[in-house]
């Protein structure tokens, strides 16, 4: 099987899966092991209404050279293997209508373990703290503060990659 169609049923399967719920996913929920990666992580609502102020991300383990997308109007903070994303003012704020993404980028393990980025969603009036991971499986069916999955597929044999002339 050529590796271009099966990323595509896999990302298929994941968007559907995440489309409907209201919670922080990726924007590009599968991807292969050992590549570049960018992370958008897209913010869907605020807090109860509230808008969103901040958006602490912890890097997982397995992503390697993390680099942050600055936005305009929110202050980047780095401290170890979080990223923070703080509103300057109520008027760069992310009000609960509307979404919007904070990016960031990495290199990919060579294995193909899940990683879940774990997000810190504070808003004017309350906060979402998407962490919980499931006990067994990659199923975040059932939990109410599901941190964001990214599936890692493998490339398949030497060879069969998408550079192939």
């Amino acid at each position: 099987m050529k590796l271009a169609p099966k990323i595509i049923a896999a990302y298929a399967l994941f968007s559907c899966s995440t489309a409907v719920f209201p919670h922080v996913v990726l924007d590009e929920p599968v991807a292969l092991v050992g590549a570049n990666y960018k992370a958008a992580l897209r913010v869907s609502h605020g807090c109860q209404g509230s808008p969103t102020i901040g958006i602490t991300v912890r890097i997982p383990s397995g992503l390697q050279g993390a680099k942050h997308q600055p936005k305009p109007g929110w202050v980047l903070t780095v401290e170890g293997s979080e990223i923070t994303w703080t509103a300057t003012s109520r008027e760069h704020a992310l009000p609960d209508a509307y979404f919007d993404e904070f990016v960031l980028r990495g290199g990919l393990p060579k294995d193909a373990q899940p990683l879940w980025f774990k997000v810190l969603q504070t808003c004017e009036n309350g906060r979402n703290d998407w962490t919980q991971i499931p006990e067994q499986g990659n199923s975040t069916k059932g939990l109410k503060f599901p941190a964001a999955l990214l599936e890692l597929i493998p490339s398949g044999p030497a060879g069969q990659g998408e550079h192939q002339h």
